[in-house]
């Protein structure tokens, strides 16, 4: 059996100027519903300290297949709404898997102990 991967995703949305307090009410009715998802280890709606207009969507989900099923669901509406409705200035969206260290190590072309001489 082979071990599954943990995937996650992180969703940067900048509100349009007057429109953050509107944002963060319509992103908030997306935090139980995603944390009720099958797979969903995590999810968070977070408010940037420095920048009153910028919000994070983050979630961690058991697999690749479950993250892609959530994306299908209904629940994703959301981000094409805020788009249409005009609320969102920019949308930047990621997802990430996990690595091992050799994994990681195998991406750098320098070998690590050569970066601190």
């Amino acid at each position: 059996m082979s071990k599954q991967i943990p995937v996650s995703h992180m969703a940067f949305v900048r509100a349009r100027a007057g429109r953050s307090a509107e944002l963060g009410v319509r992103l908030s009715a997306l935090i139980e519903p995603s944390r009720a998802a099958p797979g969903c280890l995590s999810f968070a709606l977070q408010h940037s300290q420095c920048d009153p207009e910028l919000w994070l969507v983050s979630g961690f989900w058991s697999s690749q297949q479950m993250m892609t099923r959530y994306f299908n669901s209904p629940s994703m509406e959301i981000f094409a709404e805020l788009v249409q409705d005009l609320v969102v200035n920019s949308l930047d969206f990621h997802t990430f898997k996990d690595v091992s260290a050799a994994q990681a190590l195998g991406q750098c072309p320098v070998p690590v102990h050569k970066l601190a001489g």
